[in-house]
């Protein structure tokens, strides 16, 4: 062996090192009567029928090493280097690593995935990609792989369910990732007894160690760039094949507020924007609670003018307030659930339309008073502020237990329910993580920017 293949066989075995955990990985060695060459190439960004028909097929074809190592290095897109940095860099950006005659080339077969690629529904965003993830587990890795261009980027590799066999793939940076975090993901997937597994948020329900929660502790994404931005923080991603949706984690409660608007804007116009989501929670959970105490128990609170205009507009109610504001949410979930059920072409006019008709009967009538259709339409906006549907159907579903609270001991129930609700979010915990960690989205990102000198 000379000296110079002797330098190619230390660098690609660094390479190797490097990109130890790498479970896209493709190392591979090729022989012909003449010699061989070593292959090496990320799959989640390389384009296969490019590797297959400008790498492969022409080394089987040409009759010597030196030849095929000539055509290598002709070929547009090509670059030769021996420096390990460059060479991770590369093969991270999509080329393929060719070692031949003690030598190193690099050729670039980026795969871009583009046909496939459908823009966002469930979290659609005002300004950045518009991207989402898809139900192709390689293509949802080269959206990532190619937004996280770091060799601390690995990706584990297993398979879930018994009869659907569905793959997985667990992302995290090496340098990054709370290893403890890491290793009780691991734990509960390698114990984790299913036949079927379609959908991430059914995985999401499975690796929560706490099966009576209220709410989620893990997000349920869409977003290449959410899981991207994520990372980058030190958390975990989990990638089903056959769906289009990531699972983030850990998450605390403060991580459900935060949109990828936030980061485009300026920071106060963002946290101005979160604040306004947090309100948005505060007034659905609140203000039907807060009507029901003020209606029915101590209207003395308020000034007289809004408790004679409250009782003016309950005059033909024939039912206590208790009763109208059940109603009325009920019916507005029914609406909500609708419009997500219809076809598309026709859900929003339908239920638009059907929520006019019924409020303005409802009201004429005198079933429901004129402030009760208000605040039904001020709660149901106020919810879908939430960017994640995980918290929203969660603040959905709680805020009846404040209207409980309120009809059973009006504002010192509200109160009683609302100190409970605090209690309970701060004695939750999401993988070892305090969950009610309010405003330090970024914590973990400063730290780390702390430690390498970088402010």
């Amino acid at each position: 062996m000379t000296a110079r293949e002797h330098k190619q066989g230390a660098t690609l075995e660094w390479i190797r090192g490097q990109l130890s955990g790498f479970g896209d990985l493709e190392d591979k060695l090729m022989e012909v009567p003449s010699g061989q060459i070593s292959l090496l190439y990320i799959k989640s960004v390389t384009d296969g029928q490019a590797i297959s028909r400008s790498i492969v097929a022409p080394f089987y074809e040409m009759k010597s090493v030196e030849a095929y190592y000539s055509y290598i290095t002709d070929a547009p897109g090509s670059e030769e280097t021996s420096e390990g940095k460059r060479a991770i860099d590369l093969l991270l950006s999509g080329y393929a690593c060719i070692g031949c005659s003690g030598r190193l080339c690099f050729l670039d077969v980026l795969r871009s995935e583009n046909s496939s690629v459908k823009e966002t529904i469930t979290e659609s965003i005002s300004q950045g990609p518009s991207d989402a993830l898809g139900e192709n587990l390689a293509v949802n890795l080269n959206l990532i792989r190619r937004r996280y261009q770091s060799s601390g980027l690995k990706m584990e590799f297993t398979i879930i369910g018994n009869v659907s066999k569905t793959k997985a793939a667990i992302l995290y940076d090496e340098s990054r990732v709370n290893h403890d975090v890491l290793a009780e993901l691991r734990e509960k997937l390698d114990t984790l007894k299913l036949d079927v597994l379609q959908a991430a948020g059914e995985l999401e329900k499975y690796i929560s160690s706490d099966k009576l929660r209220i709410f989620p502790k893990t997000i349920v994404t869409e977003r290449p760039d959410r899981v991207v931005f994520n990372l980058a923080e030190g958390k975990v991603a989990v990638l089903l094949d056959t769906t289009g949706y990531a699972i983030v984690l850990p998450s605390i409660f403060n991580d459900f507020f935060t949109a990828m608007d936030d980061k485009v804007h300026l920071p106060f116009v963002g946290r101005f924007l979160k604040m306004l989501r947090i309100l948005g929670v505060a007034m659905t959970l609140w203000l039907p609670a807060l009507y029901i105490a003020f209606t029915s128990y101590n209207p003395e609170i308020v000034r007289v003018q809004i408790a004679l205009l409250i009782g003016g507009s309950r005059a033909t109610v024939p039912y206590p307030s208790f009763v109208e504001v059940i109603l009325m949410m009920i019916m507005m979930e029914f609406l909500t659930e609708a419009s997500l059920r219809l076809p598309r072409a026709i859900g929003p006019t339908a239920t638009t339309v059907g929520g006019l008709i019924l409020g303005q009967a409802a009201t004429a009538a005198g079933l429901i008073g004129n402030i009760m259709i208000i605040l039904v339409s001020v709660v149901a906006i106020s919810n879908f502020l939430i960017p994640l549907n995980m918290m929203s159907f969660s603040i959905r579903v709680l805020k009846y237990f404040f209207v409980i609270a309120a009809a059973v001991l009006g504002l010192v129930g509200v109160v009683v329910c609302l100190v409970g609700f605090t209690l309970y979010l701060c004695s939750q915990r999401s993988f070892g993580q305090p969950y009610f960690k309010l405003f330090a989205l970024d914590t973990i990102g400063e730290t780390l920017k702390k430690k390498s000198g970088g402010g």
